[in-house]
């Protein structure tokens, strides 16, 4: 895997994938894009959520949204690591099994998020969850 950066001005930066993709970075007080540790933690529910996504599907259960809300603790001071992160998952659907869920949940932390078993090595994760039912049509 191959990334680029480059500086544009003051504190903002892009980033270019091999693919082809650019993500702008910016860590001024006046930021116009997310922190380099926003980016991470926000890859962090990403990638678990597509996880998550995809075994709720082959499950066959009928999800209409899926949201992860991220709360990370960072150490007090530099470098300023992230010290704990929770990943609450709120997912919406029609008789959406919450035990199908936990086991999705599960198979994403243990098995199958890159970027969380690369973090989990040193931050305390954690997962928590609901399910929203909506009305059958």
């Amino acid at each position: 895997m191959l990334a680029c950066v480059k500086w544009v001005e003051g504190d903002t930066f892009i980033g270019r994938s091999a693919s082809g993709h650019n993500v702008v970075f910016d860590t001024g007080a006046d930021s116009a894009a997310p922190s380099p540790m926003e980016m991470v933690l926000m890859s962090a529910g990403c990638c678990s959520s597509v996880d998550v996504v995809s075994i709720l599907q082959k499950a066959r259960q009928d999800v209409t949204d899926v949201e992860v809300k991220l709360t990370a603790e960072r150490a007090p001071s530099a470098p300023r690591v992230f010290t704990k992160i929770n990943l609450h998952f709120v997912v919406t659907g029609r008789n959406v099994s919450e035990k199908h869920l936990v086991r999705a949940i599960s198979l994403s932390a243990e098995k199958y998020c890159s970027v969380a078993l690369m973090l989990e090595k040193a931050v305390e994760i954690t997962h928590s969850h609901e399910v929203i039912e909506i009305d059958a049509k």
